[in-house]
């Protein structure tokens, strides 16, 4: 199977929720499954379930739908899972802690470091990995492998934080400040904006009183 190269970002965003209702589908016994019951499931059309999946291969078979269990590993391959990610968190507040406590470590995303400037929490754990003084930052990407940098500080410090994971190699940016990173050619970020995702549900629930 090879990856198209020209697969739009809207069909990546959604191989995610591929993947978490294929593996619940496991987790029941499910061995197959057709596109239209996949729909019925996940929310969206069977067309367009095809579509996306015939972007990276030829999947399911006519009169028997998709084998579950080839197309969850399938999908886990395009995503880039069933490999190690070393990651840093840089802000312990209450996002930064919220992130560092989730079970991302079974996804195989490893907490290689925390990072704060504020002394209340330095030298506090979160699931036995120590916050440390942003100042030790550089170090630590100097003598890790670090993949991903996931930034939760204030906007007016996302972009030096930025700079400095770049500068030491760091490839993939996790961004929840509420600005746009500028990052050179070969960097990946995504940004996730709490207020934007928010402001979306607003206008949804706006529209749903117009209807």
């Amino acid at each position: 199977m090879d990856r198209k190269s020209n697969v739009s970002m809207a069909v990546i965003r959604r191989l995610p929720k591929y993947q978490r209702y294929l593996r619940e589908l496991m987790e029941n016994d499910v061995d197959r499954i057709s596109s239209k019951e996949l729909s019925e499931k996940i929310g969206f059309t069977a067309s367009q379930i095809r579509q996306d999946l015939n972007n990276f291969g030829d999947f399911g078979q006519q009169g028997y739908g998709y084998n579950v269990k080839d197309l969850y590993k399938e999908i886990v391959k395009i995503l880039g899972l069933g490999e190690e990610y070393n990651i840093v968190i840089i802000g312990a507040g209450n996002i930064g802690q919220a992130i560092a406590n989730y079970n991302f470590d079974k996804l195989g995303f490893l907490l290689k470091g925390i990072f704060d400037v504020n002394p209340k929490l330095i030298g506090l754990k979160i699931k036995d990995v120590e916050i440390k003084d942003i100042d030790d930052l550089e170090e630590t990407l100097q003598n890790n492998r670090i993949d991903i940098g996931v930034i939760c500080v204030p906007s007016t410090n996302a972009q030096s934080v930025c700079d400095i994971l770049v500068a030491n190699g760091v490839k993939g940016i996790w961004n929840f400040a509420p600005v746009d990173l500028h990052v050179t050619d070969g960097v990946a970020v995504e940004n996730v904006h709490l207020s934007e995702s928010l402001l979306t549900l607003t206008y949804m629930l706006k529209d749903m009183k117009h209807q």
